[in-house]
């Protein structure tokens, strides 16, 4: 190689153009220095049954950081590679496990939120702004359209979604994606409540619940003879509910399994193999009653510090809480991926964050 000045000089030109696009690419990027202690203190064990599921050898690590606001992971096993959406960015973003590396899968998302793998090996997905549909990626990448209106009305803003094993697709419709302009745009709602649908294997869609006020995250037992959906307006607190499910997929028998008494803020999570519940969590943002003097302002203060709450909550079956993982960033929605299937993938704010365990997903 030649190494004149003119090319030192423009080599290093080029060097710093290159970090400052990846500056601007990544302005919400945030250094993680994994803990050099095994066990990791971050993993938090509430109750001695959750001890079989650590892996003594194992840290958080942070995999993928430059989001807005991460959400909607599911893993594809035949590619080794991780899916998950950038709401305000507008993208759905891959993180391929053998090289290490994140690159945009989809630009001009219709601000995907929620994402999961059918029976299939394809992507489906939520589109919660503009479009307010449920689409399906083709192993071609075509798009077809699953669902976009529910009685000759617009869809809210869908939200999470999972797959059964029966090719039955169950999906939450809050109001978040049109409540604003920050994550999509700001529209009025056209159905008379915020509900749970079900679109079966022939494409028929049924609203199974109506009587949630913005469902949020949802998933099944391992056995399917149970849905667990969170309430995002729960009174009092944020709450999952836990549904009995019949084989023509009606739901009854309507329990409380979970109560964020803490302020805590439950929106997406995954169930393994034992039935033990992998919830995101944090702060709820709910304010003090009274403001607190600080610098000679009198400011109102969270009732919880996010600093407290922000992690991976894990419950029994029973609702009993096991363990907390400790995150540096609130936790919106995780998945279990990895060749094992044993690898938990946390989507929080602005990064992904992996760790290792002895659980396995369900699904």
């Amino acid at each position: 190689m030649n190494l004149t000045r003119r090319n030192l000089l423009a080599g290093a030109g080029a060097a710093a153009a290159s970090t400052l696009l990846a500056r601007a690419a990544c302005a919400q990027s945030f250094p993680f220095t994994p803990n050099q202690r095994y066990p990791d203190p971050a993993v938090q064990i509430l109750d001695p049954s959750f001890a079989k599921y650590r892996l003594y050898s194992s840290t958080v690590e942070q995999v993928a950081t430059g989001m807005r606001w991460a959400e909607g992971p599911a893993y594809f096993p035949e590619g080794g590679y991780l899916l998950f959406s950038d709401i305000p960015n507008n993208r759905i973003m891959k993180f391929d496990e053998k090289s290490g590396q994140s690159s945009v899968f989809r630009a001009n998302a219709n601000y995907a939120n929620g994402n999961a793998r059918d029976r299939q090996g394809r992507l489906v997905t939520c589109e919660h702004s503009v479009t307010r549909r449920i689409t399906r990626t083709e192993k071609d990448g075509k798009i077809t359209v699953l669902a976009d209106k529910f009685e000759g009305k617009r869809l809210n803003a869908p939200n999470d979604i999972v797959v059964k094993s029966d090719d039955s697709i169950w999906f939450t419709d809050p109001l978040f994606g049109i409540n604003g302009e920050w994550e999509g745009k700001k529209e009025k709602p056209e159905q008379a409540t915020t509900n749970v649908y079900r679109i079966a294997k022939d494409g028929k869609i049924s609203a199974v619940l109506t009587d949630l006020v913005n469902p949020n995250g949802l998933a099944f037992s391992p056995d399917e003879k149970k849905l667990y959906v969170v309430e995002w307006k729960g009174t009092p607190n944020r709450s999952i509910w836990s549904y009995n499910v019949g084989d023509d997929g009606a739901l009854s028998g309507k329990t409380k399994l979970i109560d964020a008494a803490d302020q805590g803020s439950l929106d997406g999570f995954r169930v393994d193999r034992d039935g033990n519940l992998w919830c995101g969590w944090g702060s709820n943002g709910a304010l003090q009653s009274e403001p607190t003097e600080i610098g000679g302002r009198k400011v109102f203060q969270l009732k919880a510090k996010p600093e407290d709450l922000d992690g991976v909550m894990v419950f029994n079956a029973d609702g009993k809480p096991l363990a907390f993982i400790k995150l540096p960033e609130r936790c919106a929605n995780l998945c279990f991926g990895g060749p094992k299937n044993n690898r938990l993938y946390m989507a929080s704010s602005h990064s992904v964050y992996a760790l290792y365990v002895e659980a396995h997903g369900a699904v």
